[in-house]
């Protein structure tokens, strides 16, 4: 993904790790909550959250946000939105 090492590097080495975990965790099925009637899911990481879409027929996960809950919030305000 064009630019994810720029925004990646914004986070804490700490958090780093623990996203970095997560995404590993992520390659096996889990499961993550609904983001209300949207296709998206969520996963927590501590403070942070991952929104994700999950393709069931192929299990294969696309990550489309990564940042703190004040972040999470403004972009799920953008999504209500759409």
């Amino acid at each position: 993904m064009p630019g994810w090492d720029k925004c990646f590097k914004k986070f804490g080495k700490p958090t780093r790790e623990r996203l970095l975990k997560k995404f590993d965790q992520m390659e096996k099925p889990l499961r993550a909550r609904g983001l209300h009637s949207s296709r998206y899911q969520v996963e927590e990481v501590g403070q942070n959250r991952i929104g994700f879409i999950q393709d069931q027929a192929t299990r294969t996960k696309r990550i489309h946000f990564v940042g703190n809950h004040k972040q999470y919030r403004k972009w799920y305000i953008v999504l209500e939105k759409l």
